[in-house]
């Protein structure tokens, strides 16, 4: 008998053939629908920023692999999905030295300070994004520019006629604002107190309100036509690169749907302007439709390196980035809250592992 029969290899003895490379540029194709709606909305100046992030990100990753006197990886594409879900955070007004500057601090501080991919506590791109917030405020807040069918708000035109006619202030400022603007700016009646023909600040408020909820305007939020950041207008491309890497087994489910639907069952209890549970079902839709809710669930939530391993702890994590966005974006300072929930839930990854990795096989406490 063959002595083979009792070698045996450490774990883990089951292996799925997916090289790095090949996951990180499937995650790059999953990307395009939405790079193809940020282009037709915004025009080419919103590829040539991602380009521009990209290119930055793997320049910088080879430079300091050449210092650092270790393989030169950047053909395995994380440095340049980096770079792209940088721009994809910026809007396409932006000038072109942001997503170079905000790509460059994502691999250099968010990633190769800590070894490189594999070792990084915190998404690189989220913390790119959270130092440009920080350091360039205006740039990336203002500024926004129209779509092709210039739509900012996404409020169809109907209902824009009909704010006009109410207040001239209120028209002015939701024209240049997104929809998560718009939601955080409505809660204060008074930025709406020059109203005309007897109106009330509160009639302007709730028109506005109602008016983001009607179908049409949900529909610009599905399809692309809002104003908004070039990666994450579109919540049909998103979900389509979304479904995509989930057929192809490259990422779980149980992250983007804990968090979209924790984001919609909160939306649902507390957004209403009425008091818990006034909210009917299109403010919901509202929430997971509108800012960077897709773009984070599907494609930053999911990072390898940064979520927990476990099928319990994904659902744990989904569920923390959907409690902490809602409660940013109700009650917070900022319009948006996903990129803060996912890296706030990076940080608390290692205890949920610790919490939910099961006991070794005859394991004692």
């Amino acid at each position: 008998m063959s002595n083979n029969i009792y070698k045996v290899s450490p774990a883990p003895h089951l292996h799925e053939h997916k090289s790095t490379r090949n996951i990180m540029w499937m995650v790059v194709i999953a990307l395009l629908p939405a790079m193809a709606v940020g282009t037709y909305s915004y025009g080419f100046k919103a590829l040539f920023l991602t380009l521009a992030g990209g290119l930055a990100a793997v320049a910088c990753e080879a430079l300091i692999q050449v210092l650092r006197k270790v393989p030169v990886s950047v053909s395995d594409g994380s440095a340049f999905l980096t770079g792209i879900l940088v721009s994809f955070n910026i809007h396409a007004n932006a000038p072109y030295w942001l997503p170079i500057v905000g790509a460059i601090f994502a691999i250099a501080v968010g990633k190769q300070v800590f070894g490189g991919l594999g070792n990084n506590p915190l998404n690189p791109a989220l913390l790119g994004r959270a130092f440009l917030l920080a350091s360039w405020p205006t740039l990336m807040t203002d500024g926004w520019k129209a779509t092709v069918k210039e739509s900012i708000s996404g409020l169809s035109q109907g209902v824009m006629t009909q704010v006009d006619s109410l207040s001239s202030i209120a028209y002015t400022k939701i024209t240049s604002a997104t929809p998560l603007n718009v939601v955080k700016a409505i809660r204060d009646t008074t930025m709406f107190s020059d109203v005309a023909n007897g109106h009330t600040a509160l009639e302007v408020q709730k028109t506005i309100f109602d008016g983001l909820l009607d179908w049409p305007s949900l529909q610009n939020l599905f399809l692309g036509n809002i104003g908004g950041c070039i990666g994450e207008i579109s919540a049909i491309a998103l979900i389509i690169g979304g479904l995509f890497l989930m057929m192809k087994h490259i990422i779980d489910w149980r992250i983007p749907f804990s968090y979209i639907g924790t984001t919609f069952v909160l939306a649902w209890i507390f957004g209403g302007m009425n008091g818990l549970f006034s909210a009917g079902i299109q403010l919901p839709l509202f929430h997971i439709l509108s800012g960077g809710l897709m773009l984070g669930a599907f494609f930053m939530a999911t990072d390898y390196v940064t979520t927990p391993v476990t099928k319990r702890g994904r659902i744990i994590f989904g569920i923390g980035c959907g409690v902490l966005t809602i409660t940013i974006r109700l009650v917070g300072g900022y319009p948006e809250g996903v990129s803060y929930s996912i890296l706030l839930m990076n940080l608390a990854t290692p205890l949920i592992d610790k919490w939910t990795m099961p006991k070794a096989f005859g394991e004692v406490k």
